[in-house]
């Protein structure tokens, strides 16, 4: 990044709003979980996508790791993950490392989610469901929820490769299964490239077809240029599919690179989109600014 554009985006980050300006945490929790994932050489999204939230969640016993490693193999436009280049094998101790921090940071909840990664034949699915087997051995006690792709693409690709991959998952028990479909119909093919938006209302729904009992989740990222009534819609539309929990969050422009953003919602915007998932009949709603899709999971 050159001088100048290191300035222009310095300028787009001092004039965020003041209600997206927050202390990032007490160092000695950050410098804590960071040391163990650095240790073990795995990753989460909490540092990856340098989540502003992530101080409060260590210190409340909470984290989301990233599994498969840090490198996607889609190449949405609002997301700082890290894509473009082919992915890293897939570590076959990433389990069982993964299981070992949450027992050294005591870790009551996690949130198990994955870059994409088309170029394997199970997108995955399979290395989901080890993390959680491990996890479980060493920790009975922790709950965990998966925030997962589309598990479309690739090998397989389809909608019989996709049931089976979420249906493998699902057989697992999460306590809770999240698939975000980010923006609003609208914006999704410049915003999430490589997504579809009924696509992705489809995860939610094979979800409940599978097992009715497991919790869904999703999650909205504003900012990207949706209006009030496309955002009213797509909660709906997860309705529809019976979708029982949801976030709201606001888009931050990671860098240059990525899609500048073309609105900042207010709080009292946030308050307003919550009351109206309340109403539709989300069991849990979280909205506001700062909200990400972990955000306080483990109160749910």
């Amino acid at each position: 990044m050159t001088s100048s554009n290191k300035a222009q985006l310095k300028s787009e980050i001092m004039a965020m709003p003041a209600w997206l300006r927050r202390p990032i945490g007490k160092a000695s929790e950050l410098s804590t979980v960071q040391r163990i994932i650095k240790q073990r050489q795995i990753h989460t999204i909490c540092e990856e996508g340098r989540c502003p939230n992530r101080g409060e969640c260590y210190a409340q016993g909470t984290a989301t790791f990233l599994l498969m490693g840090p490198t996607c193999t889609r190449s949405c436009a609002f997301c700082q993950v890290d894509k473009g280049h082919a992915p890293m094998e897939i570590d076959p101790q990433e389990p069982q490392k993964v299981a070992e921090a949450v027992q050294i940071l005591g870790l009551r909840y996690v949130v198990l989610t994955s870059v994409a990664r088309d170029d394997l034949s199970d997108q995955g699915a399979g290395h989901f469901v080890q993390t959680m087997e491990a996890i479980r051995q060493f920790n009975p006690d922790t709950q965990i929820e998966v925030l997962t792709p589309d598990f479309w693409g690739g090998a397989g690709a389809g909608e019989s490769g996709q049931r089976q991959r979420i249906a493998m998952i699902v057989t697992a028990k999460p306590a809770c299964y999240n698939h975000n479909i980010e923006t609003v119909r609208r914006l999704t093919p410049p915003v999430r490239r490589g997504a579809k938006y009924d696509r992705s209302l489809r995860v939610l729904q094979m979800v409940k077809e599978v097992d009715p009992s497991i919790p869904t989740k999703s999650g909205l990222m504003l900012g990207h240029g949706e209006t009030l009534e496309e955002v009213t819609q797509a909660m709906a539309d997860l309705r529809k599919v019976e979708c029982d929990r949801i976030t709201i969050g606001q888009y931050m422009r990671p860098s240059l690179e990525h899609l500048p953003v073309q609105k900042y919602w207010t709080p009292e915007e946030f308050d307003q989109l919550g009351e109206i998932a309340r109403e539709m009949g989300f069991s849990h709603v979280r909205s506001g600014p700062l909200v990400r899709s972990s955000y306080h999971a483990g109160e749910e």
